[in-house]
Protein backbone atom coordinates (compact mmCIF):
# COMPACT_ATOMS: atom_id res chain seq x y z
CA UNK A 1 0.00 0.00 0.00
CA UNK A 2 1.62 3.22 -1.08
CA UNK A 3 1.36 6.38 0.95
CA UNK A 4 0.29 8.67 -1.85
CA UNK A 5 -2.70 10.92 -1.27
CA UNK A 6 -5.42 11.92 -3.64
CA UNK A 7 -6.20 15.47 -4.68
CA UNK A 8 -8.61 17.38 -2.51
CA UNK A 9 -12.26 16.66 -3.16
CA UNK A 10 -15.02 19.22 -2.59
CA UNK A 11 -15.61 19.79 1.10
CA UNK A 12 -18.52 17.96 2.67
CA UNK A 13 -21.04 20.00 4.64
CA UNK A 14 -20.03 20.27 8.28
CA UNK A 15 -22.87 19.77 10.73
CA UNK A 16 -21.73 20.58 14.28
CA UNK A 17 -23.61 19.10 17.19
CA UNK A 18 -23.34 19.22 20.94
CA UNK A 19 -20.93 16.59 22.19
CA UNK A 20 -21.63 16.08 25.86
CA UNK A 21 -24.75 14.07 25.12
CA UNK A 22 -25.95 11.02 26.91
CA UNK A 23 -24.73 8.94 23.98
CA UNK A 24 -21.15 10.24 24.10
CA UNK A 25 -19.01 11.85 21.43
CA UNK A 26 -20.28 12.70 18.00
CA UNK A 27 -17.88 11.02 15.60
CA UNK A 28 -16.70 12.32 12.28
CA UNK A 29 -14.12 11.22 9.78
CA UNK A 30 -12.07 12.80 7.04
CA UNK A 31 -13.50 12.71 3.53
CA UNK A 32 -11.40 11.94 0.48
CA UNK A 33 -10.48 15.61 0.48
CA UNK A 34 -9.82 15.39 4.22
CA UNK A 35 -12.59 17.77 5.23
CA UNK A 36 -14.50 16.87 8.35
CA UNK A 37 -17.85 15.29 7.67
CA UNK A 38 -20.46 13.70 9.91
CA UNK A 39 -20.83 9.94 9.75
CA UNK A 40 -23.00 8.74 12.61
CA UNK A 41 -23.77 9.28 16.26
CA UNK A 42 -22.24 6.93 18.75
CA UNK A 43 -25.70 5.97 19.93
CA UNK A 44 -26.33 4.46 16.53
CA UNK A 45 -23.11 2.43 16.63
CA UNK A 46 -23.66 0.55 19.88
CA UNK A 47 -23.94 -3.19 19.40
CA UNK A 48 -27.16 -3.92 21.28
CA UNK A 49 -29.92 -6.46 20.92
CA UNK A 50 -32.46 -3.80 19.99
CA UNK A 51 -31.98 -0.94 17.55
CA UNK A 52 -30.79 2.35 19.03
CA UNK A 53 -33.18 5.29 18.80
CA UNK A 54 -32.48 7.89 16.16
CA UNK A 55 -30.53 10.75 17.77
CA UNK A 56 -32.15 14.12 18.04
CA UNK A 57 -30.64 16.95 16.04
CA UNK A 58 -29.44 18.46 19.29
CA UNK A 59 -29.72 17.16 22.82
CA UNK A 60 -28.87 18.75 26.12
CA UNK A 61 -26.04 17.38 28.22
CA UNK A 62 -26.88 15.34 31.31
CA UNK A 63 -26.01 16.81 34.67
CA UNK A 64 -22.30 16.20 35.41
CA UNK A 65 -21.37 13.77 38.12
CA UNK A 66 -19.58 15.11 41.18
CA UNK A 67 -15.78 15.33 40.91
CA UNK A 68 -14.06 12.27 42.37
CA UNK A 69 -10.66 10.65 42.92
CA UNK A 70 -11.51 6.98 43.55
CA UNK A 71 -10.11 4.67 40.88
CA UNK A 72 -7.46 7.19 39.85
CA UNK A 73 -3.88 7.84 40.90
CA UNK A 74 -5.11 10.90 42.79
CA UNK A 75 -6.38 8.49 45.45
CA UNK A 76 -3.88 5.61 45.50
CA UNK A 77 -0.91 4.31 43.50
CA UNK A 78 0.66 0.85 43.41
CA UNK A 79 3.77 1.29 45.56
CA UNK A 80 6.75 -1.07 46.07
CA UNK A 81 7.03 -2.68 49.50
CA UNK A 82 10.18 -3.76 51.26
CA UNK A 83 13.82 -3.77 50.21
CA UNK A 84 14.18 -7.29 48.81
CA UNK A 85 15.55 -7.72 45.30
CA UNK A 86 12.12 -8.92 44.14
CA UNK A 87 9.56 -6.50 45.52
CA UNK A 88 5.84 -6.78 46.02
CA UNK A 89 3.33 -3.96 45.57
CA UNK A 90 0.79 -2.46 47.91
CA UNK A 91 -1.51 0.52 48.16
CA UNK A 92 0.38 3.78 48.45
CA UNK A 93 -0.56 7.45 48.60
CA UNK A 94 -1.89 9.08 45.46
CA UNK A 95 -0.10 11.58 43.29
CA UNK A 96 -1.26 15.18 43.85
CA UNK A 97 -2.43 17.44 41.07
CA UNK A 98 0.14 20.03 40.01
CA UNK A 99 -0.90 23.35 38.47
CA UNK A 100 1.35 24.28 35.53
CA UNK A 101 1.35 27.99 34.70
CA UNK A 102 4.14 28.25 32.10
CA UNK A 103 1.68 29.26 29.36
CA UNK A 104 -0.94 31.17 31.39
CA UNK A 105 -1.45 32.35 34.96
CA UNK A 106 -4.21 30.74 37.06
CA UNK A 107 -7.00 33.02 38.20
CA UNK A 108 -8.91 32.70 41.44
CA UNK A 109 -12.44 31.32 41.35
CA UNK A 110 -12.06 29.44 38.08
CA UNK A 111 -13.36 26.17 39.54
CA UNK A 112 -16.78 27.76 40.02
CA UNK A 113 -16.89 29.18 36.49
CA UNK A 114 -15.55 26.39 34.32
CA UNK A 115 -17.51 24.58 31.64
CA UNK A 116 -16.43 21.36 29.98
CA UNK A 117 -15.42 21.35 26.32
CA UNK A 118 -14.08 17.79 26.08
CA UNK A 119 -13.34 14.74 28.23
CA UNK A 120 -11.63 11.58 26.98
CA UNK A 121 -9.14 8.81 27.78
CA UNK A 122 -5.75 8.13 26.19
CA UNK A 123 -4.34 4.60 26.09
CA UNK A 124 -0.90 4.10 24.61
CA UNK A 125 1.73 1.43 23.93
CA UNK A 126 -0.38 -1.57 24.91
CA UNK A 127 2.03 -3.82 22.96
CA UNK A 128 -0.32 -6.80 22.82
CA UNK A 129 2.23 -9.53 22.21
CA UNK A 130 2.18 -13.01 20.75
CA UNK A 131 5.17 -14.18 22.78
CA UNK A 132 5.40 -17.41 20.74
CA UNK A 133 5.91 -15.52 17.45
CA UNK A 134 8.99 -17.00 15.70
CA UNK A 135 10.21 -13.64 14.42
CA UNK A 136 10.65 -12.08 17.85
CA UNK A 137 14.17 -11.15 18.89
CA UNK A 138 14.06 -12.22 22.54
CA UNK A 139 17.67 -13.34 22.23
CA UNK A 140 18.70 -9.66 22.35
CA UNK A 141 18.51 -10.20 26.09
CA UNK A 142 21.97 -11.68 25.77
CA UNK A 143 23.11 -8.08 25.10
CA UNK A 144 20.88 -6.27 27.60
CA UNK A 145 18.38 -7.43 30.24
CA UNK A 146 15.83 -5.08 28.66
CA UNK A 147 15.95 -7.10 25.43
CA UNK A 148 13.18 -9.30 26.86
CA UNK A 149 10.66 -8.59 29.61
CA UNK A 150 9.36 -11.31 31.96
CA UNK A 151 5.84 -9.79 31.94
CA UNK A 152 5.30 -9.98 28.17
CA UNK A 153 3.17 -13.15 28.25
CA UNK A 154 0.49 -11.25 30.19
CA UNK A 155 -0.12 -8.22 27.96
CA UNK A 156 -3.67 -9.35 27.09
CA UNK A 157 -5.08 -9.92 30.62
CA UNK A 158 -3.26 -6.75 31.70
CA UNK A 159 -4.93 -4.72 28.96
CA UNK A 160 -8.36 -6.25 29.71
CA UNK A 161 -7.97 -5.05 33.30
CA UNK A 162 -7.19 -1.55 32.00
CA UNK A 163 -10.38 -1.57 29.91
CA UNK A 164 -12.30 -2.61 33.03
CA UNK A 165 -10.82 0.32 34.95
CA UNK A 166 -11.73 2.82 32.23
CA UNK A 167 -15.28 1.49 32.10
CA UNK A 168 -15.59 1.96 35.85
CA UNK A 169 -14.71 5.67 35.80
CA UNK A 170 -17.57 7.99 36.70
CA UNK A 171 -16.84 10.54 34.01
CA UNK A 172 -14.01 13.04 34.18
CA UNK A 173 -12.42 13.09 37.64
CA UNK A 174 -12.37 16.92 37.72
CA UNK A 175 -15.59 17.90 35.98
CA UNK A 176 -17.66 14.75 36.33
CA UNK A 177 -18.59 15.15 32.67
CA UNK A 178 -19.19 11.96 30.66
CA UNK A 179 -16.13 10.56 28.93
CA UNK A 180 -16.79 11.04 25.22
CA UNK A 181 -14.24 8.68 23.69
CA UNK A 182 -10.95 6.88 24.08
CA UNK A 183 -7.92 7.26 21.82
CA UNK A 184 -5.07 4.79 21.49
CA UNK A 185 -1.83 6.46 20.44
CA UNK A 186 -0.06 3.53 18.86
CA UNK A 187 1.96 0.38 19.44
CA UNK A 188 -1.33 -1.37 19.93
CA UNK A 189 0.41 -4.55 18.77
CA UNK A 190 4.02 -5.65 19.13
CA UNK A 191 5.01 -7.80 16.15
CA UNK A 192 2.98 -6.36 13.24
CA UNK A 193 1.05 -9.65 13.38
CA UNK A 194 -2.48 -10.24 12.10
CA UNK A 195 -3.27 -12.29 15.18
CA UNK A 196 -2.17 -9.50 17.52
CA UNK A 197 -4.24 -7.01 15.52
CA UNK A 198 -7.31 -9.19 16.03
CA UNK A 199 -6.56 -9.31 19.76
CA UNK A 200 -6.31 -5.52 19.91
CA UNK A 201 -9.56 -4.89 18.06
CA UNK A 202 -11.37 -7.47 20.18
CA UNK A 203 -9.93 -5.96 23.36
CA UNK A 204 -11.26 -2.53 22.47
CA UNK A 205 -14.65 -3.57 21.06
CA UNK A 206 -15.39 -6.58 23.24
CA UNK A 207 -15.20 -10.34 22.88
CA UNK A 208 -13.17 -13.43 23.67
CA UNK A 209 -9.39 -13.51 23.15
CA UNK A 210 -7.15 -16.53 23.34
CA UNK A 211 -3.61 -15.11 23.69
CA UNK A 212 -2.08 -18.19 22.15
CA UNK A 213 -0.70 -19.23 18.76
CA UNK A 214 0.77 -22.34 17.24
CA UNK A 215 -0.22 -25.50 19.12
CA UNK A 216 -3.55 -24.66 20.87
CA UNK A 217 -3.23 -24.64 24.64
CA UNK A 218 0.47 -25.49 24.60
CA UNK A 219 3.02 -22.71 25.06
CA UNK A 220 6.05 -22.95 22.74
CA UNK A 221 8.58 -20.25 23.46
CA UNK A 222 11.51 -19.00 25.46
CA UNK A 223 9.84 -19.48 28.86
CA UNK A 224 9.78 -23.26 28.64
CA UNK A 225 13.00 -23.53 26.64
CA UNK A 226 15.17 -24.43 29.63
CA UNK A 227 17.47 -21.53 28.74
CA UNK A 228 18.65 -19.69 31.89
CA UNK A 229 18.66 -16.44 29.88
CA UNK A 230 14.87 -16.23 30.49
CA UNK A 231 12.55 -16.70 33.45
CA UNK A 232 11.42 -20.35 33.43
CA UNK A 233 8.35 -20.13 35.70
CA UNK A 234 7.29 -23.78 35.39
CA UNK A 235 10.62 -25.49 36.01
CA UNK A 236 13.33 -25.71 38.63
CA UNK A 237 15.95 -24.28 36.25
CA UNK A 238 18.03 -21.70 38.13
CA UNK A 239 17.60 -18.97 35.55
CA UNK A 240 18.76 -15.34 35.69
CA UNK A 241 15.41 -14.09 36.94
CA UNK A 242 14.91 -16.65 39.69
CA UNK A 243 18.35 -15.60 40.94
CA UNK A 244 16.76 -12.17 41.46
CA UNK A 245 13.80 -13.57 43.38
CA UNK A 246 11.32 -14.31 40.61
CA UNK A 247 8.91 -17.01 41.75
CA UNK A 248 8.40 -20.53 40.47
CA UNK A 249 4.81 -20.78 39.19
CA UNK A 250 4.22 -24.22 37.64
CA UNK A 251 0.86 -23.31 36.08
CA UNK A 252 1.85 -19.85 34.82
CA UNK A 253 2.27 -20.63 31.11
CA UNK A 254 -0.93 -22.67 30.90
CA UNK A 255 -2.82 -19.77 32.47
CA UNK A 256 -1.13 -17.20 30.22
CA UNK A 257 -2.52 -18.80 27.04
CA UNK A 258 -6.06 -19.37 28.34
CA UNK A 259 -9.03 -17.54 26.87
CA UNK A 260 -10.03 -14.23 28.46
CA UNK A 261 -13.06 -12.05 27.86
CA UNK A 262 -12.82 -8.32 27.23
CA UNK A 263 -15.95 -6.27 27.94
CA UNK A 264 -14.75 -3.75 25.36
CA UNK A 265 -14.76 -0.04 26.03
CA UNK A 266 -18.22 1.30 26.81
CA UNK A 267 -17.56 4.44 24.78
CA UNK A 268 -16.54 5.26 21.19
CA UNK A 269 -12.84 4.74 20.53
CA UNK A 270 -10.33 5.93 17.95
CA UNK A 271 -7.01 4.48 16.85
CA UNK A 272 -3.60 5.94 16.01
CA UNK A 273 -0.85 3.87 14.44
CA UNK A 274 2.54 3.16 16.07
CA UNK A 275 5.82 1.83 14.74
CA UNK A 276 5.22 -1.65 16.20
CA UNK A 277 1.88 -1.71 14.36
CA UNK A 278 3.27 -0.64 11.00
CA UNK A 279 6.77 -2.15 10.92
CA UNK A 280 7.86 -5.72 11.72
CA UNK A 281 9.99 -5.66 14.84
CA UNK A 282 8.93 -2.04 15.31
CA UNK A 283 11.61 -0.81 12.91
CA UNK A 284 12.16 -3.04 9.88
CA UNK A 285 10.89 -1.97 6.45
CA UNK A 286 10.84 -5.65 5.53
CA UNK A 287 7.16 -6.55 5.48
CA UNK A 288 7.44 -8.09 2.02
CA UNK A 289 10.70 -10.00 2.59
CA UNK A 290 9.65 -13.57 1.69
CA UNK A 291 12.15 -15.22 4.03
CA UNK A 292 11.17 -13.16 7.08
CA UNK A 293 7.47 -13.68 6.31
CA UNK A 294 8.16 -17.41 6.10
CA UNK A 295 9.86 -17.23 9.51
CA UNK A 296 6.81 -15.42 10.95
CA UNK A 297 4.34 -18.14 9.98
CA UNK A 298 6.71 -21.10 9.98
CA UNK A 299 7.77 -23.79 12.40
CA UNK A 300 11.27 -22.72 13.49
CA UNK A 301 12.21 -20.17 16.16
CA UNK A 302 15.63 -18.93 17.25
CA UNK A 303 15.79 -18.45 21.01
CA UNK A 304 19.47 -18.03 21.83
CA UNK A 305 22.49 -16.00 20.71
CA UNK A 306 25.87 -15.10 22.10
CA UNK A 307 26.27 -11.70 23.80
CA UNK A 308 28.49 -10.51 20.94
CA UNK A 309 25.97 -11.56 18.28
CA UNK A 310 23.09 -9.98 20.16
CA UNK A 311 25.01 -6.77 20.72
CA UNK A 312 25.85 -6.48 17.01
CA UNK A 313 22.21 -6.90 15.99
CA UNK A 314 21.03 -4.47 18.66
CA UNK A 315 23.57 -1.86 17.60
CA UNK A 316 22.63 -2.15 13.91
CA UNK A 317 18.90 -1.91 14.74
CA UNK A 318 19.25 1.16 16.95
CA UNK A 319 21.60 2.96 14.55
CA UNK A 320 19.32 2.37 11.58
CA UNK A 321 21.96 0.27 9.82
CA UNK A 322 19.60 -2.63 9.12
CA UNK A 323 16.41 -0.88 8.00
CA UNK A 324 15.29 -3.72 5.73
CA UNK A 325 16.27 -6.46 8.18
CA UNK A 326 18.94 -7.80 5.85
CA UNK A 327 21.48 -8.35 8.61
CA UNK A 328 18.79 -9.94 10.79
CA UNK A 329 17.68 -12.21 7.92
CA UNK A 330 21.25 -13.32 7.25
CA UNK A 331 21.77 -13.96 10.96
CA UNK A 332 18.69 -16.21 11.10
CA UNK A 333 19.79 -18.11 8.00
CA UNK A 334 23.24 -18.64 9.48
CA UNK A 335 21.67 -20.04 12.67
CA UNK A 336 19.02 -22.20 11.02
CA UNK A 337 20.32 -25.34 12.70
CA UNK A 338 20.05 -23.71 16.13
CA UNK A 339 16.37 -22.89 15.65
CA UNK A 340 13.89 -24.88 17.71
CA UNK A 341 10.78 -26.50 16.31
CA UNK A 342 7.44 -24.78 16.99
CA UNK A 343 3.98 -25.18 15.48
CA UNK A 344 3.45 -23.10 12.30
CA UNK A 345 0.59 -20.58 12.30
CA UNK A 346 -0.52 -18.52 9.30
CA UNK A 347 -2.22 -16.02 11.62
CA UNK A 348 1.20 -14.68 12.59
CA UNK A 349 1.71 -13.16 9.13
CA UNK A 350 2.54 -9.44 8.99
CA UNK A 351 -0.23 -7.05 7.96
CA UNK A 352 -0.05 -4.13 5.54
CA UNK A 353 -1.32 -0.61 6.25
CA UNK A 354 -4.34 -1.34 4.03
CA UNK A 355 -5.10 -4.49 6.03
CA UNK A 356 -4.74 -2.49 9.23
CA UNK A 357 -7.44 -0.08 8.08
CA UNK A 358 -9.72 -2.82 6.72
CA UNK A 359 -9.54 -4.63 10.05
CA UNK A 360 -10.68 -1.45 11.83
CA UNK A 361 -13.57 -1.17 9.35
CA UNK A 362 -14.69 -4.76 9.97
CA UNK A 363 -18.22 -4.68 11.49
CA UNK A 364 -17.13 -7.44 13.89
CA UNK A 365 -14.94 -4.86 15.65
CA UNK A 366 -17.38 -1.96 15.66
CA UNK A 367 -17.98 -1.93 19.41
CA UNK A 368 -19.44 1.44 20.41
CA UNK A 369 -18.15 2.97 17.20
CA UNK A 370 -17.48 4.91 15.21
CA UNK A 371 -17.20 2.60 12.22
CA UNK A 372 -13.50 2.38 11.36
CA UNK A 373 -12.50 4.03 14.66
CA UNK A 374 -11.34 7.11 12.79
CA UNK A 375 -10.27 5.37 9.59
CA UNK A 376 -12.47 5.25 6.50
CA UNK A 377 -12.46 3.63 3.06
CA UNK A 378 -10.60 6.60 1.63
CA UNK A 379 -7.60 5.71 3.83
CA UNK A 380 -7.34 2.41 1.99
CA UNK A 381 -7.72 4.10 -1.40
CA UNK A 382 -5.25 6.92 -0.72
CA UNK A 383 -2.71 4.95 1.32
CA UNK A 384 -2.95 7.22 4.35
CA UNK A 385 -3.21 6.52 8.08
CA UNK A 386 -4.20 9.99 9.30
CA UNK A 387 -7.59 11.61 9.77
CA UNK A 388 -9.57 14.30 11.62
CA UNK A 389 -12.77 14.05 13.64
CA UNK A 390 -15.14 16.31 15.51
CA UNK A 391 -14.90 16.00 19.31
CA UNK A 392 -17.43 18.68 20.21
CA UNK A 393 -18.98 21.88 18.93
CA UNK A 394 -15.78 23.71 19.79
CA UNK A 395 -13.06 21.04 19.48
CA UNK A 396 -11.64 18.90 16.68
CA UNK A 397 -9.29 15.95 17.00
CA UNK A 398 -6.51 15.13 14.53
CA UNK A 399 -4.74 11.76 14.41
CA UNK A 400 -1.35 11.73 12.66
CA UNK A 401 0.78 8.95 11.20
CA UNK A 402 4.35 9.57 12.37
CA UNK A 403 5.76 6.24 11.16
CA UNK A 404 8.55 6.38 8.59
CA UNK A 405 7.88 3.55 6.09
CA UNK A 406 11.59 3.60 5.27
CA UNK A 407 12.25 1.85 8.58
CA UNK A 408 13.54 2.56 12.11
CA UNK A 409 11.63 3.01 15.36
CA UNK A 410 11.93 6.81 15.43
CA UNK A 411 9.43 8.87 13.46
CA UNK A 412 8.71 11.73 11.06
CA UNK A 413 5.95 12.99 8.77
CA UNK A 414 5.93 13.46 5.02
CA UNK A 415 5.29 16.76 3.26
CA UNK A 416 1.83 15.70 2.01
CA UNK A 417 0.65 14.93 5.54
CA UNK A 418 2.18 18.10 6.96
CA UNK A 419 0.42 20.22 4.33
CA UNK A 420 -2.86 18.40 5.02
CA UNK A 421 -2.42 19.18 8.72
CA UNK A 422 -1.90 22.86 7.95
CA UNK A 423 -5.01 22.97 5.75
CA UNK A 424 -7.09 21.19 8.35
CA UNK A 425 -6.03 23.52 11.16
CA UNK A 426 -6.62 26.58 8.99
CA UNK A 427 -10.01 25.37 7.76
CA UNK A 428 -11.17 24.82 11.34
CA UNK A 429 -9.48 27.85 12.89
CA UNK A 430 -12.70 28.58 14.81
CA UNK A 431 -12.33 25.29 16.72
CA UNK A 432 -9.83 24.27 19.37
CA UNK A 433 -7.64 21.41 18.14
CA UNK A 434 -6.18 18.42 19.96
CA UNK A 435 -3.58 16.50 17.96
CA UNK A 436 -2.72 12.82 18.51
CA UNK A 437 0.28 10.82 17.32
CA UNK A 438 2.46 7.95 18.42
CA UNK A 439 5.84 9.67 18.45
CA UNK A 440 6.85 12.58 20.64
CA UNK A 441 8.53 15.65 19.21
CA UNK A 442 11.95 14.56 20.47
CA UNK A 443 11.60 11.05 19.04
CA UNK A 444 10.80 12.31 15.52
CA UNK A 445 14.38 12.28 14.29
CA UNK A 446 14.12 9.80 11.42
CA UNK A 447 13.84 11.60 8.08
CA UNK A 448 14.76 8.72 5.79
CA UNK A 449 12.66 8.76 2.61
CA UNK A 450 9.52 6.68 2.19
CA UNK A 451 10.42 3.97 -0.39
CA UNK A 452 7.02 4.45 -2.02
CA UNK A 453 7.57 8.22 -2.29
CA UNK A 454 11.35 8.67 -2.62
CA UNK A 455 11.06 12.30 -3.74
CA UNK A 456 8.92 13.42 -0.81
CA UNK A 457 10.70 15.17 2.02
CA UNK A 458 10.26 13.85 5.56
CA UNK A 459 9.97 16.33 8.47
CA UNK A 460 11.20 15.94 12.03
CA UNK A 461 9.62 16.82 15.37
CA UNK A 462 10.89 20.39 15.33
CA UNK A 463 9.12 20.99 12.01
CA UNK A 464 5.88 19.56 13.38
CA UNK A 465 6.14 21.69 16.52
CA UNK A 466 6.64 24.72 14.30
CA UNK A 467 3.45 23.97 12.35
CA UNK A 468 1.41 23.33 15.48
CA UNK A 469 2.74 26.49 17.15
CA UNK A 470 1.80 28.59 14.13
CA UNK A 471 -1.90 27.78 14.62
CA UNK A 472 -3.37 29.37 17.70
CA UNK A 473 -6.25 26.91 17.85
CA UNK A 474 -3.90 24.05 18.77
CA UNK A 475 -4.14 23.35 22.50
CA UNK A 476 -2.51 19.96 22.98
CA UNK A 477 -0.45 17.29 21.27
CA UNK A 478 -1.08 13.90 22.93
CA UNK A 479 1.35 11.03 22.23
CA UNK A 480 3.29 8.03 23.61
CA UNK A 481 6.22 5.96 22.24
CA UNK A 482 8.78 6.80 24.94
CA UNK A 483 6.90 4.85 27.66
CA UNK A 484 7.28 7.80 30.04
CA UNK A 485 5.07 10.55 31.44
CA UNK A 486 6.34 13.89 30.16
CA UNK A 487 4.39 17.14 29.86
CA UNK A 488 6.10 19.86 27.85
CA UNK A 489 4.99 23.45 27.15
CA UNK A 490 5.56 24.83 23.63
CA UNK A 491 5.40 28.53 22.81
CA UNK A 492 6.21 30.31 19.56
CA UNK A 493 7.24 33.89 18.85
CA UNK A 494 4.07 34.29 16.78
CA UNK A 495 1.93 33.81 19.88
CA UNK A 496 0.93 30.17 19.48
CA UNK A 497 1.19 27.94 22.52
CA UNK A 498 0.22 24.35 23.32
CA UNK A 499 1.01 21.50 25.70
CA UNK A 500 2.65 18.26 24.59
CA UNK A 501 1.32 15.42 26.75
CA UNK A 502 3.28 12.16 26.57
CA UNK A 503 1.95 9.21 28.55
CA UNK A 504 3.63 6.09 29.93
CA UNK A 505 2.96 2.72 28.32
CA UNK A 506 0.84 -0.12 29.65
CA UNK A 507 3.74 -2.52 29.15
CA UNK A 508 6.44 -1.16 31.43
CA UNK A 509 5.97 -0.16 35.05
CA UNK A 510 4.00 1.84 36.16
CA UNK A 511 1.45 0.78 33.45
CA UNK A 512 -0.90 3.74 33.08
CA UNK A 513 -3.55 5.42 30.95
CA UNK A 514 -4.55 9.10 31.11
CA UNK A 515 -7.87 10.94 31.36
CA UNK A 516 -7.80 14.41 29.77
CA UNK A 517 -10.45 17.08 30.38
CA UNK A 518 -10.58 20.42 28.57
CA UNK A 519 -12.47 23.24 30.27
CA UNK A 520 -13.17 26.91 29.63
CA UNK A 521 -12.50 28.88 32.81
CA UNK A 522 -14.62 31.85 31.64
CA UNK A 523 -11.80 34.25 32.52
CA UNK A 524 -9.78 34.30 29.32
CA UNK A 525 -8.02 31.00 30.11
CA UNK A 526 -8.51 27.32 29.38
CA UNK A 527 -7.35 24.37 31.45
CA UNK A 528 -6.34 20.87 30.42
CA UNK A 529 -6.65 18.49 33.36
CA UNK A 530 -4.67 15.25 33.10
CA UNK A 531 -5.34 12.36 35.49
CA UNK A 532 -3.51 9.04 35.36
CA UNK A 533 -5.27 5.73 36.01
CA UNK A 534 -3.99 2.21 36.64
CA UNK A 535 -5.67 -1.05 35.68
CA UNK A 536 -8.38 -2.53 37.88
CA UNK A 537 -6.09 -5.36 39.05
CA UNK A 538 -5.42 -5.70 42.78
CA UNK A 539 -2.10 -4.30 43.96
CA UNK A 540 -1.16 -7.40 45.91
CA UNK A 541 -0.58 -10.62 43.98
CA UNK A 542 -1.61 -14.09 45.09
CA UNK A 543 0.54 -16.86 43.58
CA UNK A 544 -2.43 -19.24 43.70
CA UNK A 545 -4.68 -16.84 41.78
CA UNK A 546 -4.14 -17.32 38.06
CA UNK A 547 -7.53 -15.92 37.09
CA UNK A 548 -7.51 -13.04 34.56
CA UNK A 549 -7.55 -10.54 37.45
CA UNK A 550 -4.78 -12.40 39.24
CA UNK A 551 -2.70 -12.48 36.05
CA UNK A 552 -3.25 -8.73 35.56
CA UNK A 553 -1.94 -8.14 39.09
CA UNK A 554 1.05 -10.35 38.34
CA UNK A 555 1.61 -8.45 35.09
CA UNK A 556 2.09 -5.26 37.09
CA UNK A 557 4.36 -6.91 39.68
CA UNK A 558 6.56 -8.56 37.05
CA UNK A 559 6.93 -5.24 35.24
CA UNK A 560 8.09 -3.59 38.46
CA UNK A 561 10.76 -6.27 38.92
CA UNK A 562 11.91 -6.63 35.31
CA UNK A 563 15.74 -6.65 35.42
CA UNK A 564 17.30 -3.30 34.59
CA UNK A 565 13.85 -1.73 34.09
CA UNK A 566 13.91 2.05 34.00
CA UNK A 567 12.69 3.59 37.25
CA UNK A 568 11.92 7.07 35.88
CA UNK A 569 8.97 6.26 33.59
CA UNK A 570 6.36 7.70 35.99
CA UNK A 571 7.94 11.10 35.32
CA UNK A 572 8.05 14.02 37.72
CA UNK A 573 4.99 15.02 39.75
CA UNK A 574 4.48 17.83 37.20
CA UNK A 575 4.20 15.20 34.43
CA UNK A 576 1.47 13.13 36.10
CA UNK A 577 -1.76 14.60 37.45
CA UNK A 578 -1.86 18.19 36.28
CA UNK A 579 -3.81 21.31 35.46
CA UNK A 580 -2.26 22.84 32.33
CA UNK A 581 -3.30 26.44 31.76
CA UNK A 582 -3.54 28.21 28.41
CA UNK A 583 -4.70 31.60 27.28
CA UNK A 584 -7.95 31.44 25.33
CA UNK A 585 -7.43 32.69 21.77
Amino acid sequence: MSRSRSADAPEQGLHRRSVLTAAGAVTLAASVGYALRPVESSAATRTTASPAPAPAARTSAPAPLAPYTRGTTLATVATPRGSATYRRLGEGPGWPRVVRDELAAPRAGRSARRTTLAAFVQLTDLHLTDVQHPRRMEFLRAATPRGWRPQEALTVPGAVSLVERINSLRGGPVTGSPLQFAMTTGDNTDNNSRLELDWFLTLMSGGRITPDSGDPGHYEGVQNSGLPLYWQPGSAVRDQDKALGFPRLPDFLAAAVREVHSPGLDMPWYSTVGNHDALPGGGFASRHDPYLTEVSVGGRKLMDATPAEAQALKRAYEAGQDLRGTQYRDFLKAHARAMRQVTPDERRAPFTPAEYVRAHLDPAHRGHGPRGHGYAAHNVASGTLYYAFRISDDVIGISLDTIDPGGHYQGSVGTAQLRWLERTLKKHADSHAIVFSHHTGESMTNTRPDPARPDERRHDGAALVSVLSAHRNVLAWVNGHVHKNIVTPHRSSSGGAFWEISTASHLDHPQLARVIELVDNADGTLSLFTTLVESAAPYRTDPTDLSPAGLAALYRELALNAPDALTTLAGRPADRNTELLLRKR
